[in-house]
């Protein structure tokens, strides 16, 4: 039977909840009729997160484990997934499965029936809410990061950093190909591609009911996409990277 849908969840030092993502994912594709494989890309995790991705694919050969010693970024991890993958369909979230599980149907819907080429979350749609509250300094460092994209960058799209976005195979082998941003702005560049190559996008409200633990540093996170998104123009205008 041919895959249907390859899930792909970059992981980076998720020791602490990996655990209780692997379980709910696998609870979940026991009640689904089509063929599944979840990729996970393990970005250089410095904990234990290795060891307990294998101890589950040892027992479930539709779980599959892509592994590297360094560092990479999260959009070099997504990137690295979306293209081994064999689904006909191809959704990354993040690893705390932080917008649940059933909107994978949802986003389904629109790639494969509705026949749109990308489907995204929205977190700023008026249906849209959250389980769990930001911190002041991620509310800030979001709302000054999608200031500057929506002016300079990819206008008409209030949240680009949802990490949770679908594509159909070949729209995904075609973007993810051409993606150069190893961090976490490659949301950015793969819907500055999706405009540029005119592909139909789809933006649906989801709830957040994930964690607010964080692997990462915020202002080196925050410093590293502010230069990769201002970079974008001028690679792609200047240079014609595309």
């Amino acid at each position: 039977m041919s895959v249907k849908l390859s899930v792909i969840i970059p992981i980076y030092n998720a020791e602490s909840f990996i655990y209780k993502s692997i379980t709910q994912l696998i609870e979940w594709k026991k009640n689904i009729e089509y063929e599944v494989e979840i990729i996970f890309v393990n970005d250089g995790s410095k904990d234990n997160t290795k060891n307990i991705l294998e101890s589950f694919i040892e027992k479930d050969n539709s779980l599959k484990l892509i592994s590297y010693s360094k560092n990479q970024g999260k959009g070099f991890a997504v990137k690295t997934g979306m293209l081994e993958a064999n689904g006909e369909f191809r959704i990354f979230t993040d690893a705390d499965i932080p917008y649940g599980l059933t909107v994978f149907d949802r986003i389904l819907y629109y790639l494969d029936f509705k026949e749109f080429d990308v489907c995204i979350g929205n977190r700023k749609s008026v249906d849209s809410h959250s389980v769990l509250k930001m911190t002041f300094l991620r509310k800030l460092s979001s709302k000054i990061f999608t200031i500057l994209i929506f002016r300079y960058v990819v206008t008409g799209v209030s949240d680009t950093q949802c990490g949770l976005k679908g594509f159909r195979a070949e729209i995904a082998e075609r973007l993810f190909s051409d993606i150069q941003v190893k961090g976490f702005a490659f949301d950015v560049e793969a819907l500055y591609l999706s405009y540029k190559y005119d592909f139909e996008i789809k933006r649906i409200p989801v709830k957040f009911e994930g964690n607010n633990i964080s692997t990462i540093n915020l202002f080196h996170a925050s410093t590293n996409m502010l230069w990769d998104v201002l970079c974008l123009p001028i690679r792609y205008h200047f240079f014609k990277k595309h």
